[in-house]
């Protein structure tokens, strides 16, 4: 809860920083523009990476395989959109990692080693049904 608590008050704070430093070295107006323009590449990124990650699950299940890793960027891909559609350049930055596979390929590590932790302590349970 406190890490919850420190995410919604600590970023935004960080974020008006970051706006009336940019804002005061390059002016209002571009800084406007850099926002609005990170904004529409980043959604069209999203765009592409998650069309492109649909069919590599659609190609997975027609080949009777588990498409885990797919929906994992997915999942990843999708939260990169919604940070990128939140005006920022914390959160732009945080989703363009998100959107390139390079870096991505790390949130995966730390996300799977989280779901391992979880599941040796059994605060999730995952139960499979054949």
């Amino acid at each position: 809860m406190l890490k919850l608590f420190l995410a919604f008050t600590l970023v935004p704070a960080l974020e008006i920083f970051l706006f009336i430093r940019l804002g005061g070295a390059i002016g209002i107006f571009n800084t406007f523009l850099v926002v609005i323009l990170t904004g529409v590449v980043g959604a069209g990124l999203a765009r592409w990476q998650g069309a492109e990650t649909m069919f590599r699950i659609r190609q997975s299940l027609n080949q009777g395989e588990t498409p885990a890793e797919e929906m994992i960027d997915a999942g990843l891909i999708f939260v990169a959109g919604m940070v990128l559609l939140t005006p920022g350049f914390l959160t732009d930055a945080i989703g363009i990692l998100l959107l390139w596979p390079v870096t991505r390929r790390h949130f995966k590590i730390f996300l799977r080693r989280k779901f391992d932790q979880w599941m040796a302590s059994g605060q999730i349970n995952i139960v499979r049904y054949r």
